[in-house]
């Protein structure tokens, strides 16, 4: 297969994997790479995402590498031989490439949960609200740019709102839900928003008041996607280079036990959802 200039994060992610298979067979890369008849430097781009591998490889190597989890296999399976075009496609060189990674993630993910602090999470966010957000970025953002961003963000609601969402858990800081990106109209309009949403039987919303005891947890915040096995979760944080996709098993496991730490202080939806009308009624 032809290489690939810039392999997609998905893409990173499954030679990622195979990778870790083939260090816990305890083989190195040429021994790999003469099981498929094929040369370092091809193992090499395959476990880097620079050249593709077909479904059939994939198994043969899974094989090679003692892996009896089948449900991992099939997954991976349906990473390599995956041709989807996406609806995130259309903003390919318009936009930086994390950004139609997190779509892509999204569209194939089970689940998903955040934790926010400072902002509203981005499938809640309004337009008036993403454009507030994306205004900040020094230097300013061009017009077409901006308004680029705003319409991505608003395309990624699909996994909640389309025709086959998916479970969404959302936990808010109180903070984020009392700082007006926008005016007070705008805030309120953002407030109505995350309850129309949270109607939803798929959709959850817990808050964490202000008044709340003996909490550490506000440098907890996290995007977290469930793959098609957990082994293929991926845990996002912002850093200040952009988005880090987080694939550690140790890590992903330390990122849920925090989610469920964070739950667990927060207000049960019905009370979470009285929480925000208080909050809209006071605008």
């Amino acid at each position: 297969m032809a290489r690939r200039r810039q392999p997609t994060a998905r893409q990173e992610r499954l030679g990622a994997e195979l990778r870790k298979l083939r260090e816990a067979a305890g083989l190195k890369g040429r021994e790999a790479a003469a099981l498929l008849g094929t040369d370092s430097a091809q193992m090499s781009q395959i476990e880097f995402g620079t050249a593709g591998v077909s479904g059939e490889r994939v198994r043969r190597l899974a094989a090679h590498y003692a892996c009896t989890d089948a449900d991992l296999i099939e997954a991976l399976v349906a990473m390599a031989t995956d041709r989807t075009r996406g609806w995130w496609e259309e903003y390919q060189g318009l936009l930086p490439a994390s950004f139609l990674d997190i779509a892509e993630l999204e569209h194939h993910a089970t689940y998903r949960f955040d934790v926010e602090f400072l902002h509203v999470p981005g499938l809640f966010q309004t337009e008036d609200y993403a454009r507030g957000i994306f205004s900040y970025r020094v230097p300013e953002l061009p017009e077409k740019d901006l308004a680029l961003r705003v319409r991505h963000r608003m395309a990624r609601k699909v996994i909640i709102t389309g025709p086959a969402p998916i479970p969404y858990e959302a936990v808010i800081h109180e903070a984020a839900l009392r700082i007006r990106v926008g005016n007070r109209a705008a805030s309120r309009t953002q407030l109505i928003r995350i309850l129309e949403l949270s109607e939803a039987d798929h959709v959850t919303v817990r808050v964490i008041p202000f008044d709340l005891d003996d909490f550490g947890g506000a440098w907890s915040g996290m995007t977290y996607a469930g793959g098609a096995v957990p082994k293929l979760d991926t845990a996002l944080r912002d850093t200040a280079h952009g988005t880090a996709f987080i694939d550690s098993e140790a890590q992903l496991a330390a990122f849920r036990t925090l989610f469920r730490k964070v739950e667990a202080v927060s207000l049960e939806p019905a009370r979470s959802r009285d929480f925000i009308h208080r909050l809209a009624k006071e605008l």
